[in-house]
């Protein structure tokens, strides 16, 4: 057990723990979900921020093997998007099954490259909005609603995971784009 939200007691099942990413460093702190969507939003702001000001052009990618940072920004859209209809979902139906995204297909099936920078930007900013309202609006209890998840592996996983795991995938792409940036001088 680890303190948690408003001073009550977590218990973090084995299934919830996550090793830290061993590329980007993130730590899966369950304890501290309820910061989780102002943490969102930040990322997402800065994620718009470099997709507006920093990339040119940001639909090219710089290696065959990685997106664009235009195509990572959509990417982060659609994932915000999506947890936050799992958020709902989870209010609403007894351990509801996240059905996949289909993260990779979406690329193509929505035209990543297409799109307008400045929209996309945006738009990031409006879903961070949007999942950082749902997440704010959980009481204690709801914290530990069931999601069946199915990654890594297929399990059910808490909100307050879900609120970790998707803070998780918003800073590792937000690094992917980093990375991608010309070095300042």
């Amino acid at each position: 057990m680890r303190a948690g939200l408003q001073g009550t007691a977590v218990d973090v099942a084995e299934e919830e723990v996550v090793e830290p990413c061993d590329e980007c460093g993130f730590v899966y702190d369950l304890a501290a979900a309820s910061r989780a969507g102002q943490d969102i939003r930040a990322a997402a702001d800065e994620l718009a921020a470099l997709l507006t000001s920093s990339v040119d052009p940001p639909s090219r990618r710089t290696s065959p093997q990685l997106w664009s940072p235009l195509e990572y920004a959509c990417h982060v859209r659609d994932v915000l998007l999506t947890q936050r209809e799992r958020v709902l979902l989870a209010r609403r139906v007894q351990v509801p099954v996240a059905v996949p995204m289909g993260r990779d297909e979406r690329v193509a099936h929505e035209g990543y490259a297409e799109q307008n920078p400045v929209e996309v930007a945006e738009e990031l900013t409006m879903a961070a909005r949007l999942l950082a309202n749902a997440l704010d609006r959980l009481d204690i209890a709801d914290w530990e609603l069931r999601v069946a998840y199915n990654w890594p592996e297929h399990t059910e996983r808490t909100l307050r995971w879900l609120a970790a795991h998707t803070l998780h995938d918003v800073r590792h792409h937000l690094l992917d784009v980093r990375r991608q940036l010309p070095a300042a001088p």
